[in-house]
């Protein structure tokens, strides 16, 4: 079960309640810087943007590419380790609004992630240091440091051990050919 704090609501959906949750001028200013830094292609602005306005912590030489989207009710919710590559089109949400209830949780992914395109990470996971996740993935739970996860639903690819044992053989495959 994904770490998430739930709130129950009365009456209409809990979307309807939304500015009861977060104020409407915070995300008309979220709104702003994040479709600021969908579309900059500079890496550096994009993490000053997201570290000075958004509240977001953001590891150095982490890469954001193009079109990403940051949960825009909550993103100082959202923690990316140092050196981490965040690929295109991923979106990373910190709540999600139900019928009955809205639930919050906070978002980390480690040191050195790396993260393929048109991904979504739901809100109260944890993504471990050195994992790669697949494109088009679901990540609705965590996923340990070190192992290769994918699909719909995610699951676990290839262990930490087995990835460990991939890279010494593409290594050495690789001077073989020189």
């Amino acid at each position: 079960m994904r770490k998430t704090e739930r709130y129950r609501v009365e009456g209409a959906n809990s979307l309807w309640h939304i500015y009861k949750t977060v104020p409407f001028l915070k995300v008309v200013k979220n709104f702003v810087i994040i479709q600021m830094a969908r579309y900059t292609p500079f890496l550096q602005m994009k993490n000053w943007l997201y570290r000075t306005f958004l509240k977001m912590k953001v590891g150095d030489q982490t890469a954001f590419a193009l079109m990403v989207m940051v949960d825009i009710m909550f993103p100082e919710r959202i923690k990316v380790g140092r050196n981490a590559v965040i690929g295109y089109n991923t979106t990373i949400l910190a709540h999600e609004y139900l019928i009955k209830e809205y639930r919050l949780g906070d978002v980390t992914i480690g040191d050195e992630v790396l993260i393929g395109a048109n991904t979504t990470i739901l809100p109260g996971v944890t993504i471990g240091d050195g994992a790669v996740v697949s494109a088009g993935t679901l990540v609705h739970k965590d996923i340990p440091p070190g192992v290769f996860a994918g699909g719909n639903p995610m699951r676990i690819i290839y262990t930490k051990e087995e990835m460990e044992r991939r890279a010494m053989n593409s290594e050495g495959e690789r001077y073989e050919r020189d």
